[in-house]
């Protein structure tokens, strides 16, 4: 008698070398999975995903700029003068080291922050605080002395820094000039400055948009930022300097450039190896929001910028529950795990629409496996950069 399985997706973080500028990832990457198999004693399976951090494909390339490459391009592009930053993320990892470079390429910064807080979800101030102060944040510009005397020095919950003392003192430490201004409409900065960086992820194209079409000079978002090499520099051709990390207190790794070649390679080793077909994708941040901090994980333009084929799309589930509670509602035991079985089997390869599907995560594939993929790795020290996740494809009547 056939066993009937037990286990459905596995996620598995797999320990890797410390990866250096210059090494052969894919080899590395291909290994270190086949290893672990070996050691651990599973085996790989058909539609197996092998996920790898941007982070470990980032510095392999050897994809840094430091902060004169960054303030060069500021000047060259925005003319050395004054610089208005619209809506930057408060963060001492993504933000900070590209702020040093914009003020070093600057003779005065602008700092136009979203409140009460940005746009992943870091807090600035709560939103209790501004309604208690009576302040509309959807039509209200405050000036850091207006912000001071209704807000006082907050600092942030996680990391005890109040970011506008922080980000004023960068600025300055960069010998530029800074004034502050807070509002949630992008067309104030103007007020303040004609050349501007939108410095917003998930929303740049419509600031960007908005601050042209109320007159602004100058219009760069940070994904055109070291955007082509400077001096011989890193560079990243679709995002700039969005999806950065701090490396040291002078330079930032950028997120990973072409690398649909890395994961292709990748698939083939490990097919050659074993015979095979897994799909293989680099991730960053998942896509994910904390319910204590309120913030949204995806600090980078993406999750993925980079996955064999076989990831593209969204799932095509039917909602189990759904089908347990209506459709065979007067079935139980074997009699109801065959029914709903069967209907797996039978379902259509689009079911957009389909009641049996609603409540199922309407989300891209690459989205869904990078943030369990990022859950998995973590960012601290695991040392597992590389995830396989088995058995994702699966479904009941497997």
């Amino acid at each position: 008698m056939k066993k009937e399985r037990r286990v459905g997706t596995i996620s598995r973080g797999i320990r890797c070398p410390i990866i250096k500028e210059g090494d052969d990832l894919a080899t590395i990457v291909a290994n270190s999975v086949l290893e672990a198999a070996e050691c651990e004693g599973f085996e790989l399976r058909d539609r197996d995903v092998i996920s790898m951090t941007e982070s470990i494909v980032a510095r392999s390339q050897g994809n840094y700029v430091t902060v004169d490459n960054i303030a060069e391009d500021v000047k060259n592009k925005l003319g050395g003068e004054t610089v208005g930053i619209v809506f930057p993320i408060l963060s001492r990892n993504r933000f900070a080291i590209c702020l040093r470079g914009i003020a070093k390429g600057a003779k005065k910064v602008v700092i136009m922050l979203s409140y009460p807080s940005d746009e992943v979800g870091n807090k600035l101030i709560t939103e209790e605080m501004v309604e208690e102060a009576g302040i509309n944040p959807y039509s209200d510009v405050l000036s850091l002395e207006q912000y001071r005397n209704a807000f006082g020095y907050h600092k942030h919950e996680f990391t005890g820094i109040d970011y506008v003392e922080y980000y004023a003192n960068l600025v300055r430490e960069m010998g530029a000039e800074v004034e502050f201004v807070f509002a949630n409409h992008a067309k104030a900065i103007l007020d303040y400055a004609d050349c501007v960086i939108a410095c917003d992820i998930h929303t740049r194209h419509r600031t960007k948009k908005l601050l042209k079409a109320n007159g602004a000079k100058l219009v760069f978002g940070l994904d055109e930022i070291m955007n082509a090499p400077i001096n011989g520099s890193g560079y990243n051709e679709m995002y700039g300097l969005l999806g950065s990390n701090k490396s040291t207190e002078d330079k930032i790794k950028l997120f990973p450039r072409e690398c649909k070649q890395l994961v292709l390679d990748v698939q083939k080793k490990v097919f050659d190896a074993t015979g095979k077909h897994v799909e293989v994708m680099v991730y960053g941040d998942g896509a994910f929001k904390d319910p204590q901090g309120k913030i949204w994980e995806l600090a980078d333009p993406v999750v993925s910028p980079a996955f064999t084929d076989g990831l593209r799309g969204t799932p095509n589930e039917i909602k189990l529950k759904y089908l347990a509670d209506n459709d065979f509602k007067d079935l139980t035991g074997d009699k109801l795990i065959e029914a709903i079985s069967d209907r797996i089997k039978s379902k259509k390869d689009n079911l957009v629409g389909d009641m049996a599907s609603q409540g199922t995560t309407p989300r891209q594939l690459t989205d869904l496996i990078g943030s369990l993929c990022d859950l998995t790795s973590g960012s601290g020290d695991k040392g597992t950069p590389v995830v396989l996740v088995q058995g994702y494809f699966d479904n009941l009547a497997d």
